[in-house]
């Protein structure tokens, strides 16, 4: 079982809820509402305004995190959690993979696809930097699309913090986690940056009968 990497005062709602962040959760909630689950699994508790949200909104939501001084519904780990096959709707684990080491990615994911019914959608760390123009158009509204910056070569992740790689570091770029989410047994449906939090990349998946090349 994994150890505790964060501890219960990171989320200390002053210093780790921004203005972008909180705009992650409005995205968070909008991809859950739209898949209509019953049930939801919300692997890695974070601050609990997810969870609050979907519960003040009636949707019925476990949470599952390795923490117990989080207070998550359960205690266990994402590579192997106590759940039988099918037992949740949707499943979703925002900004948690990549707290664990690449080789966790697979296994991690796999077992979310298991305990899934229908969709497992997740956030990850996007290190490339963009370019957000936003501007109005008339009878369209709101327009914004993103630029990336031009870089030679992917950056090296340093794993100083509690990041133990990102998205387009060297080695990780998004088509590498696209082809793992294939090869756990997921199908893309859309993957995009929240325009307000570009860092934040979300991925929604649709499972699929049976994991390709395994």
């Amino acid at each position: 079982m994994q150890q505790t990497q964060i501890e219960s005062a990171h989320y200390d709602f002053a210093r780790y809820v921004s203005a972008k962040r909180w705009a992650s959760y409005w995205h968070q909630v909008r991809e859950t509402l739209a898949l209509r689950p019953e049930t939801v699994l919300e692997v890695g508790v974070g601050t609990g305004i997810y969870r609050s949200v979907l519960r003040g909104l009636k949707v019925s939501v476990s949470s599952l995190d390795i923490n117990p001084a989080l207070q998550p519904d359960h205690v266990g780990s994402v590579t192997r959690m106590p759940f039988a096959d099918n037992s949740f709707s949707v499943v979703v684990a925002f900004q948690v993979l990549e707290h664990l080491s690449y080789d966790e990615f697979v296994p991690s994911v796999s077992e979310m696809r298991r305990v899934a019914a229908s969709h497992v959608v997740l956030s990850l760390p996007d290190a490339r930097k963009v370019w957000t123009y936003l501007f109005t158009l008339p009878w369209l509204g709101e327009c914004r699309f993103q630029v990336p910056k031009p870089r030679l070569r992917p950056r090296l992740h340093r794993a100083t913090g509690q990041h133990l790689w990102e998205i387009s570091k060297r080695g990780y770029d998004v088509r590498r986690i696209v082809d793992d989410l294939q090869r756990c047994g997921l199908q893309m449906v859309s993957t995009y940056r929240a325009p307000e939090n570009p860092y934040h990349r979300f991925f929604v998946c649709r499972k699929v009968d049976a994991p390709s090349g395994r």
